[in-house]
């Protein structure tokens, strides 16, 4: 995987509540927002990052030569000497590209996309110079919206306006080594927005691919507290997380509960370890009158690797076990589908929807979801609540 990480924006909108660093250096729960990006990308394994600088770059290049060994990637700097906008930091940044694809970041922007499954999508689609991640929005104005054609070509660009429902550009790219077409005619600074994607948006060299994965932009304040809400409980223990304000806690189970098995699945007790500060949390949870249920994807099941019967008894173990130590669990829902399209799967609702069925008097601004993925928060997006990412492993 070789990326272009955007880091030299100049977080004007977030100066209330952040100054003297680079949008991309924000700090979110203890680490600059750098460090989720870098992490998203982690996944993929050894890489080559272009990191392209401008306001602040010391800032940027001391973290990298300080903190960036804990990443397996080797890094380049593109460095501007006078602000080129973000078309021609991006093109800038690609003179160091190695590979024939790479992929583009923003750097204020965490959009959990398939990013093998996004080159993929740009390589069936040979026609197209430049595919975008777009991401599906409700009930939004901040994003002007994208309209697509057939063969996935996008055909518009829309100016910004309230919208009940409709397609963003989440800000990450897939682009070829054919991409000096698209900059063809454009002087040293430039707007990828609006010079390149808007001004050439009707010659089909665009293709777009929807991700329905977590999205958070830091651009402005409001949703720069969200992030530290949302990613405050990265390596914390459970009982560490701040939710006085919550009624109903909805947790994911492993990775929460109980330790994942990499690369594996819990199919009997035996392999089922609590992690730190579980039962500390649901016991004062409990004590506080909070509604605490537990919502799982378990393919284990759909795969054949394990029966209900399998986890059905892990899970009444699992409760005698939190019983015994002070704490209660209301209820658990549990998906045992494969298939990404099923509606009861999480990012999908179905398990929430199921819930409110189950308590009528749940309100969503009392709920918080608890997980360790992007697809638990991307499930708290779609259902309407907040969330909170806790990996109490790195």
């Amino acid at each position: 995987m070789e990326a272009v990480i955007l880091a030299g924006g100049l977080g004007t909108r977030l100066r209330s509540v952040v100054s003297e660093v680079p949008k991309c250096m924000a700090p979110v729960g203890g680490r600059p927002f750098l460090w989720y990006l870098l992490r998203q990308l982690e996944r993929y394994g050894e890489g080559h990052v272009i990191l392209s600088v401008g306001y602040l770059r010391e800032v940027v290049k001391e973290w990298i030569r300080k903190e960036g060994s804990q990443f397996p990637f080797e890094y380049d700097f593109a460095e501007e000497e006078t602000p080129l906008g973000t078309g021609g930091g991006i093109r800038l940044a690609l003179e160091k590209a190695r590979e024939p694809e790479t992929v583009v970041l923003n750097g204020d922007t965490l959009f959990d996309v398939d990013l093998e499954g996004l080159v993929a999508h740009h390589r069936a689609h040979p026609e197209h110079l430049i595919t975008l991640a777009l991401k599906e929005m409700k009930d939004f104005s901040r994003y002007g919206t994208v309209e697509r054609g057939g063969n996935d070509t996008i055909t518009a660009f829309r100016e910004k306006a309230y919208c009940t429902e409709g397609l963003i550009n989440g800000g990450v790219y897939v682009l070829d080594s054919r991409r000096g077409r698209l900059f063809e005619g454009l002087g040293e600074r430039f707007s990828m927005e609006n010079d390149v994607l808007q001004k050439r948006v009707g010659e089909g060299l665009i293709g777009g691919m929807v991700s329905n994965g977590y999205f958070l932009d830091i651009g402005i304040p409001e949703d720069y507290r969200r992030a530290e809400t949302e990613l405050a409980g990265v390596q914390m223990r459970l009982s560490d997380l701040p939710v006085e304000e919550y009624r109903t806690l909805l947790l994911d189970r492993d990775g929460i509960l109980n330790r994942l098995r990499k690369n594996d699945y819990v199919k009997r007790w035996e392999e089922f370890e609590f992690l730190p500060g579980v039962f500390e949390a649901l016991a004062k949870w409990s004590g506080e009158g909070k509604r605490i249920l537990v919502v799982t994807n378990q393919r284990g099941i759909g795969k054949g690797l394990m029966s209900e019967g399998d986890l059905k008894e892990i899970h009444r173990r699992m409760l005698d076990e939190i019983e015994r130590h002070g704490g209660h669990i209301d209820r658990i829902y549990h998906c045992a589908s494969v298939s990404e399209a099923d509606p009861a799967r999480k990012p999908g609702t179905g398990m929430f929807e199921q819930a409110c069925r189950d308590y009528p008097e749940i309100r969503r601004e009392s709920c918080v979801m608890i997980g360790d993925s992007s697809s638990d928060m991307a499930f708290a997006q779609n259902c309407g609540i907040r969330g909170i990412l806790l990996r109490t492993e790195s």
